[in-house]
């Protein structure tokens, strides 16, 4: 879990050294925070600007400041805020007093304050804050990634001796106040012809970002520095230098893949990146799924992008409860309102949680971001009877923007009273528009929780009833379908026995049945069915799993075959939703 470190030493070259933060004496950036104290996420706030480092006053000093400082540094958030002098008094310039951030900024630079260097504090009123460490995660799984194939067992011993060490390896922190030395092996170092390591190379040096700090201090106990040589205290322990082989976890893995991206490991990157889908299931408060989301913006990491979108869009209604919901950035909200696979109540109800989110977020969001993102609305699949209380409303996009949110209403309107080829010809250039998203209101989906094995007696299944529901929808949400109604028959097999028992061949368990009848026929040339179930676990409202209806059956795949880990392989409930569309 904790031999991140050796990886920095993969496949560095020069030239790229050059392009990334980890050269010793490199420009620091402007605006950049870091915390002083005996912990890495929490002390002294410092900021840099002008060429040094600088405190910040505590006048105006509040929770929304710390959470941008901490967020800055790539923690999920801030625990607290603390006043001056907690920390100890900094020296050298005050560079920021009164500050007023809305908490949502992405640095503390772009909060209000009076300016540079303008304050009349001393360093008694020095700011400092206690960041979250992903304590709040509900576990720490480990994942084991092996690239060791083609490498002898040789290395990781020569790695473990220790001995003839020629090439020393700085590791230094960002605000260099402190540095270890490593020594290993340049014959190691040369297997990789990226690193342009010759004979008379000896030294390497590379900055440590402070989000990494609590993985370097763990690495570094592992390891007595002993006349310019390390010996492990632990023989197990192997770098991936030497042996390709480590445990990533979610607190690790984020940090890992930035190194790896930094450094241009490209195998341990895409390795890690597929490590990143099995861990986002673990935080059920969405600070990881949402930090990962904006290190993918930053990285151009289009599969993690997409990754954690689809499973936050499975839980949006659990986002939407969560602390994090405000503060999720306009690109994450822009993103989702795009997709099919958002799960959630209605329309209308994603509606009110986007103007709640834009209410939160004040100024930050402009006009234009706002008319944006309403016009990823889908008004026509509002019900109609909401659509009607809907232009009664003084919501603030009704405010904001009448034209387009009137304009979005009457479309609502002609939708739910005209029939389909009547309008087919306008809706070719924004087919999304009419197209559901997975709407699991009571008058479109059931929900079935017994999983319990039932045992036969007299050829019937007790308690199989528990795992049969009946119900029957409109044939579309258009109000010129309200009164024509499909019936549906929703039901999971656990057994063969069960399979058996209703002529249904089965070869894995569970399987999920989910059967039309009635009138259905009548609609087959101008609605199809697109239907979804939806696998939650009982206990962590924790929606890991959706999948479509191959001729009305759903076999529920195994842990290993699903695109995000089971984490409730016995204790799930199964939730059966009609998607009707158009054809």
């Amino acid at each position: 879990m904790y031999l991140l470190w050796p990886l920095l030493f993969l496949h560095v070259s020069a030239a790229r050294l050059s392009s990334f933060d980890v050269r010793l004496k490199q420009p620091k950036q402007e605006g950049k925070v870091r915390l002083v104290g005996d912990l890495p996420s929490s002390g002294r706030v410092e900021v840099y600007h002008d060429g040094q480092w600088g405190t910040v006053c505590d006048d105006g000093w509040d929770l929304a400041e710390a959470q941008v400082v901490c967020r800055q540094l790539g923690f999920p958030g801030a625990k607290s805020f603390m006043p001056g002098g907690r920390y100890g008094e900094g020296s050298g310039s005050i560079w920021l007093d009164d500050m007023n951030c809305k908490g949502s900024e992405s640095s503390l630079s772009e909060c209000s304050f009076k300016g540079w260097g303008i304050t009349d504090c001393s360093h008694k009123e020095d700011a400092g804050v206690v960041c979250e460490t992903g304590t709040n995660i509900t576990t720490d799984h480990q994942f084991f990634l092996d690239n060791s194939l083609g490498l002898s067992d040789d290395l990781g011993l020569l790695f473990d001796s220790g001995d003839g060490c020629d090439f020393r390896i700085n590791v230094q922190d960002v605000s260099e106040e402190s540095e270890l030395t490593f020594c290993v092996h340049s014959m190691i170092l040369m297997i990789y012809p990226e690193l342009n390591i010759t004979n008379n190379s000896g030294n390497l040096t590379v900055d440590v970002s402070q989000t990494c700090h609590p993985h370097v201090s763990a690495f570094l106990s592992l390891l007595t520095q002993l006349n310019g040589s390390f010996q492990h205290q632990d023989t197990a322990v192997t770098w991936y230098l030497y042996s390709r082989q480590i445990d990533v976890s979610i607190t690790s893995a984020q940090c890992l893949h930035q190194l790896a991206f930094n450094f241009g490991v490209k195998k341990l990157m895409e390795d890690v990146g597929r490590a990143f889908t099995l861990l986002i299931p673990e935080d059920n408060t969405f600070h990881t799924q949402v930090s990962m989301f904006e290190y993918g913006l930053r990285t151009g990491d289009l599969v993690l992008q997409e990754n954690v979108l689809q499973y936050l869009s499975w839980n949006f209604e659990f986002l939407i409860s969560s602390p994090v919901w405000s503060t999720i950035s306009f690109h994450m909200m822009d993103a989702l309102l795009r997709r099919s696979d958002l799960i959630v109540k209605d329309e209308a109800f994603l509606l009110e949680a986007l103007e709640r989110w834009i209410q939160d977020k004040g100024d930050e969001i402009s006009s234009d971001q706002q008319a944006s993102l309403l016009n990823h609305i889908r008004f026509l699949l509002i019900p109609v009877d909401k659509l009607y209380e809907m232009q009664f409303s003084s919501s603030i996009l009704h405010r904001n923007h009448e034209k387009l949110y009137l304009t979005g209403l009457l479309r609502g309107f002609q939708f739910n009273a005209l029939p389909f080829s009547k309008i087919r010809n306008q809706m070719y250039n924004t087919s999304s528009e009419y197209l559901p998203r997975i709407y699991t209101g009571d008058e479109w989906s059931v929900f079935i929780n017994d999983t319990t094995v039932n045992y036969q007696y007299h050829n019937y299944y007790y308690g199989q009833n528990n795992r049969i529901q009946s119900f029957s929808t409109p044939a579309h949400p258009s109000a010129l379908y309200k009164e024509q109604n499909v019936q549906w028959q929703a039901q999971v097999f656990l057994s063969n026995q069960e399979c058996s028992y209703y002529g249904i061949p089965c070869t894995s368990f569970p399987v999920a049945r989910f059967l039309a009848s009635g009138n259905q026929n009548m609609y087959t040339s101008t609605i199809r069915y697109s239907n979804r179930l939806i696998l939650t676990c009982k206990n962590e409202n924790n929606i890991f799993h959706v999948q479509d209806f191959k001729n009305d059956m759903a076999v529920i795949p195994n842990n290993s075959s699903m695109g995000l880990p089971n984490p409730c392989p016995d204790d799930y409930s199964f939730r059966f939703v009609v998607r009707p569309e158009y054809i």
